[in-house]
């Protein structure tokens, strides 16, 4: 006991020694075990397999291509009431009614129309020592203008050829003929008329319409015509047996009015 009292420090001091010496000689593969796990941990993190990525979802996207593709029509004209507000017309004896399309030519009725024909007639024959004219009148009621509809007389011989016909051939007697066989100017057709028969060919038609909100009627009218009503003018620009058809002047859209007969 005397031994350890008087020396612990030294044996103390040995074994601190000792302890030292045995980590320096451990430190070597204490720094080697360490550079391995931080290899492996290297490897694993820089040089792990890459998972292909998923397929991308391009619906979104496609979707909204597809949508810019295929215009989106807004009807600002029949439904909307924005641009369009719901426009009331005041009745001659005071009532309103409601136009439920903003369009008041809507309310236009065609009351009647009638066929304008090109009518050709055979008034008399002349005779002189020259041969035999012939005294054909031409009415073209469906012509632009009033003085063109007038009934006109033409005097022609077989052969002759004007504006409206020629005398293609002369059936019967020359100066009391049972026929006369016309080619009509503009289509080339052919047109046979007797004295009690004239030859009659549809050229166009002329309509009546009326309109109630204003109480406004009018007779008569032909293509090119200008109706009034409505706060704006409307000009005839067809008509046919069964239809008429106007074209607005603010804006030149048409419409086209049936004729329920």
């Amino acid at each position: 006991m005397d031994f350890l009292k008087k020396h612990y420090e030294k044996i103390l001091l040995g074994i601190v020694l000792l302890g030292l010496v045995a980590f320096a000689a451990l430190l070597p593969a204490m720094i080697a075990r360490d550079h391995d796990a931080l290899e492996e941990k290297h490897i694993g993190i820089i040089k792990r397999p890459v998972k292909p990525l998923p397929p991308l979802d391009l619906a979104s996207e496609s979707n909204a291509i597809q949508r810019v593709q295929s215009p989106y029509n807004l009807d600002f004209e029949t439904t909307n009431r924005l641009f369009n507000p719901v426009q009331w017309q005041r009745m001659v004896n005071g009532d309103l009614i409601k136009l439920h399309t903003g369009n008041e030519v809507n309310l236009v009725t065609v009351t009647q129309i009638t066929p304008l024909y090109l009518i050709l007639t055979l008034d008399s024959v002349q005779t002189n020592e020259f041969g035999a004219r012939y005294i054909i009148s031409v009415e073209r009621q469906a012509a632009p203008t009033p003085s063109l509809r007038a009934r006109r007389q033409h005097y022609s011989s077989k052969g002759d050829k004007n504006e409206t016909y020629t005398i293609r051939d002369v059936k019967g007697p020359v100066d009391d003929p049972t026929q006369l066989v016309l080619t009509l100017a503009d289509t080339g057709e052919e047109a046979v008329l007797s004295k009690d028969k004239p030859f009659r060919r549809v050229d166009g038609y002329m309509a009546d319409l009326k309109y109630d909100p204003e109480a406004k009627k009018w007779f008569s009218q032909r293509v090119g015509a200008v109706l009034k009503f409505g706060n704006d003018s409307y000009n005839i620009v067809a008509i046919n047996q069964n239809e008429v058809v106007l074209s607005a002047l603010s804006n030149q859209k048409k419409t086209t009015l049936p004729y329920n007969q």
